[in-house]
């Protein structure tokens, strides 16, 4: 026990727990069989396999994102590429993350697995971007150095509603463009034009780099609630355009989400950079940013974050929009990899420090302590590994007795009280 938190602990461990119950909530499961037979299929399209002559050099975007079969994808477009006798090379395309330095955008992707060996072509990581045009407004649009020098620029991404703004471009290849391939001097720009501006910005730099710039064509993917890969698609610049909207209303209906509502406490298990760009999926969490101006109605009264993913590098992102977390947590918070991201961008309340507890006992007992106006004899309590991984959940006893005969969840264990060990911990 921390000396200090003696005073504290006398306050929160006498708050008690409700038992919790494990569920399965029944989503959308249908996937591609054999997503790298699809990809084929759509890059042969001779409308796509014209945009590449032999001898080209060309510039593949790889992501900061934990898309699902992400390495395989790259791979086989950087083999299709290779196989029309062009000269693919990858970038790293994630604005400020992995610290905004290029060692640290390079190790994102090797824990995708995305290194020369597995890709079979160079990996150029570089934070030098050139200004390839202007808005009306005077600002600036920049691209990665590397990609304006290739003779053609291909742009791979997921197509999802996005954590801190809405509007008809949001997660997916335009802003890939403005945001992946602008680095870190792109992603302040579109940031400083204002969080509320974001959608509007996104859809006019992304213009601009599909009138100025080689962009070749784009390979779009949807994920289903399951975070496997539902669709894909090969778009020539055109069809980005006009097709783009289209997948965003599709990736909407197809997110996954925590089915019972009006929740006193979330406790979230993990959040992380791979999980979602603000460490949890404030779609899922309705914790959005005060800044971005969208609602936040159906949040919960407190949310609990216990712990941060291996992969994030102590990037904390997001760990602002909880109400108590753990030592175990905070320790593992680097500024150096979370600050850059948030100078870039101004959202500084995205990594503001929660009310930090000894263990995961007391950052759980403190949440519901603080659930102002929650009826403490039938706590609803969901506990969540991350807001990727939604289908098994945990649900305290007030929610489950509501669950009961309910087509959309299957119950996989009756209550059981909390299972913490010796240090007050879940895991």
């Amino acid at each position: 026990m921390h000396e200090h938190n003696e005073k504290v602990n006398a306050l929160v461990d006498p708050v008690k727990l409700p038992k919790m119950a494990q569920v399965r909530q029944i989503f959308e499961a249908s996937e591609l069989e054999d997503a790298a037979a699809v990809l084929h299929a759509e890059l042969n399209r001779e409308a796509i396999r014209q945009t590449v002559k032999p001898g080209m050099s060309i510039c593949v975007t790889a992501g900061s994102r934990g898309i699902c079969h992400i390495d395989l994808l790259i791979r086989e477009t950087v083999a299709f590429l290779k196989a029309l006798g062009a000269k693919p090379f990858i970038i790293p395309a994630m604005g400020s993350h992995g610290g905004a330095v290029a060692e640290g955008q390079k190790a994102i992707l090797e824990g995708f697995g995305i290194t020369e060996e597995t890709m079979g072509c160079p990996i150029r990581a570089s934070m030098e971007v050139v200004q390839f045009s202007q808005l009306e407004d005077g600002t600036p649009c920049y691209i990665d150095r590397y990609a304006h020098e290739a003779d053609g620029i291909v742009v791979i991404n997921r197509v999802k509603p996005h954590t801190g703004f809405r509007g008809r471009y949001e997660s997916g290849l335009f802003k890939m463009m403005c945001i992946g391939l602008g680095k870190q001097k792109g992603a302040e720009t579109v940031h400083n034009r204002g969080r509320r501006r974001m959608g509007e910005s996104i859809e006019l730099i992304g213009n601009q780099f599909l009138e100025k710039e080689k962009i070749l064509f784009g390979v779009a993917i949807l994920e289903n609630a399951f975070d496997r890969t539902y669709a894909l698609a090969a778009l020539l610049p055109d069809e980005i355009r006009e097709k783009e909207p289209d997948m965003l209303i599709q990736a909407r209906s197809l997110m996954p989400r925590i089915i019972p509502e009006n929740l006193d406490v979330l406790v979230i298990d993990y959040i992380g950079k791979n999980i979602s760009g603000t460490g949890m999926d404030t779609n899922i969490t309705k914790s959005f940013s005060l800044e971005s101006g969208i609602s936040r109605e159906g949040r919960a009264k407190k949310i609990a974050v216990l712990d941060i993913t291996e992969q994030s590098h102590g990037a904390a992102v997001g760990l602002g929009a909880a109400d108590t977390t753990t030592h175990r947590m905070f320790e593992k918070m680097d500024f150096n990899t979370t600050y850059p991201n948030l100078l870039t961008t101004g959202g500084t309340d995205s990594a503001k420090i929660p009310m930090v507890f000894d263990d995961q006992c007391r950052a759980i007992k403190a949440a519901v302590k603080t659930a102002i106006g929650s009826d403490k004899e039938h706590l609803r309590i969901i506990r969540i590994q991350d807001t990727l991984h939604l289908e098994t959940i945990w649900v305290s006893e007030a929610i489950l007795d509501e669950l009961r005969g309910n087509p959309h969840f299957e119950i996989l264990s009756e209550p059981q009280e909390m299972s913490f060990d010796e240090d007050g911990n879940l895991f």
